[in-house]
């Protein structure tokens, strides 16, 4: 999924399960609600064995949560037994990274974006309005130090708000959302750049995020802002 190990851990420990389990070459999460990230078997190793894959599924739905595998681009073996087993391919994602220097030369202007941890009321009002429900922030919570919520600011309204951590060198954004009556203002770019100011002052050097392969105006952004793909992946899901 991400060739570079640094952040292939980060992605995986700054948005952890409420808990894992294994079958065989598969890690389980346990998402409570929190998403796909959280809820899905991926592999652990590119030997996995063909009948562990029932036994994830066995895993999930004693958690009472349906079956559902997060798939690296390129896995065809793994695709192509999931498909026999009835599961539906959906939701491509792309992971971006960039060099926060590159983001941090232009800072965010005065009252535009803050770092604050725990979360404001208003902050979660922001997410739970959007995408961000309250088992997604959750999530937050069972992150290790360290992580701060943004929020962002414009034309004196609270604007945006996206949750940050770190795992060494690398930080992830997470929670991307910005109020309707904002978006096309620039926010979201502002709050990834004090995402990047932030993760640079606690020591990373390296930043990533990732964002639906649909979600064209997202990508353009991170484009603009310089960041790269790094991998992808996609879920495969059974009802």
């Amino acid at each position: 999924m991400i060739a570079d190990p640094q952040i292939a851990r980060a992605f995986e420990t700054t948005w952890p399960a409420a808990e894992y389990a294994q079958a065989g070459g598969f890690l389980v999460g346990r998402g409570q609600g929190g998403g796909g990230r959280v809820s899905s078997a991926r592999a652990l190793r590119p030997d996995w064995d063909a009948a562990d894959i029932p036994r994830a599924e066995a895993i999930q739905r004693g958690w009472d949560e349906p079956p559902l595998f997060r798939v690296a681009d390129g896995d065809r073996a793994l695709a192509q037994a999931l498909a026999a087993r009835g599961f539906r391919h959906g939701a491509p994602t792309v992971i971006m990274g960039a060099d926060c220097a590159a983001l941090t030369a232009l800072a965010p202007p005065p009252l535009t974006a803050f770092a604050i941890w725990p979360p404001l009321a208003v902050q979660r009002d922001i997410w739970s309005g959007g995408a961000v429900s309250a088992a997604r922030q959750a999530v937050m919570e069972r992150v290790a130090p360290p992580r701060t919520a943004l929020l962002g600011r414009m034309r004196d309204r609270a604007a945006g708000a996206a949750f940050v951590a770190l795992d060494g060198p690398v930080a992830m954004v997470h929670a991307i959302e910005v109020v309707p009556a904002q978006r096309r203002r620039g926010v979201a770019g502002w709050l990834v750049r004090m995402a990047a100011l932030w993760a640079q002052e606690q020591g990373a050097t390296r930043i990533a995020l990732a964002v639906s392969r649909d979600n064209a105006a997202a990508r353009g952004l991170y484009d603009r802002l310089g960041f790269a793909e790094l991998g992808g992946y996609a879920y495969w899901r059974k009802d």
